[in-house]
């Protein structure tokens, strides 16, 4: 899908799925979800060369990786609106005994998750084996990953960016959703992480910064911009520049609903900001 009209409405869907999962059950991650709508449904939609039913090998398509996996809301819509799994699915996220649960995991088998990313810190890694692995089998497909700025805190992430500019991994894009935010405030405010750019240009990175992270067609051209930098010898990072809570007027620009749902009032406000057209759940 390259149509744009078509995927703002894509994205404003995924917005209304998200409010009311999360408001469903009381529990879940709205704000960052929110923030990393467009940049999932592009992905999605535009972006992966990927391949459907669902197969766990990932042979000959793209491979994506979620390692801030607490922002499930926003993947498990995006997986269900690309085709992974039924979209009333969701009407079971963080039920006992349901696939979606809050933190991706695999053992439930839903289609479209490769790794459990509960735990902070460890996607990176984990995509950087996967890409090793396309580089043994002759596999020329990518493989993408997303990750918060304040998750960039834990310090597995600093041991994979190393690895992956020393061993030439030039097959990787790794995105961050550097929103400025995380659970406890702003990631200034927790634990300054200094000029993110300079850092991971001087860890042996190609980076790119996509300065409007909730432009659909600033991710389109930031992300195949990506693509085109692939292949030459350095892994490929983009700053993807977001506000947490986009689109829901009173959830923006802080981290108070980084891990809060609305309640019956806010979410009536919250969907009327996104009146959708291809239909809940």
């Amino acid at each position: 899908m390259t149509d744009i009209t078509a995927l703002h409405a894509f994205t404003t869907q995924v917005r209304r799925d998200i409010l009311r999962m999360v408001h469903r059950v009381n529990s879940g991650h709205p704000g960052g979800s929110l923030g990393c709508a467009e940049f999932l449904v592009v992905l999605y939609q535009a972006i992966l060369k990927q391949k459907l039913p669902f197969q766990m090998d990932g042979l000959e398509e793209d491979l994506f990786f979620l390692s801030n996996g607490h922002i499930s809301p926003v993947f498990y819509s995006v997986l269900a609106r690309s085709g992974y799994f039924p979209v009333a699915e969701l009407n079971t996220f963080r039920h006992l005994n349901s696939r979606l649960q809050g933190h991706p995991t695999t053992h439930e088998g839903l289609p479209g998750v490769r790794i459990a990313s509960g735990s902070l810190g460890q996607g990176l890694s984990v995509a950087i084996g996967a890409a090793l692995s396309k580089k043994l089998n002759g596999d020329k497909h990518l493989i993408y990953s997303l990750h918060g700025d304040g998750e960039l805190q834990e310090g597995q992430n600093w041991e994979a960016f190393m690895y992956a500019s020393g061993n030439k991994v030039d097959n990787i894009i790794a995105t961050i959703d550097y929103n400025g935010q995380q659970i406890d405030g702003a990631t200034d405010d927790v634990l300054p992480m200094g000029d993110m750019k300079a850092k991971l240009l001087a860890f042996g990175w190609d980076v790119l910064e996509i300065l409007d992270g909730n432009n659909i067609d600033a991710i389109l051209k930031g992300m195949t911009e990506a693509k085109s930098r692939t292949g030459k010898g350095q892994p490929v990072a983009v700053m993807l520049h977001t506000v947490m809570g986009h689109g829901v007027d009173f959830m923006m620009h802080t981290h108070a609903w980084h891990g809060k749902a609305p309640n019956d009032e806010q979410l009536a406000i919250g969907l009327s900001q996104n009146d959708a057209t291809l239909g809940d759940y």
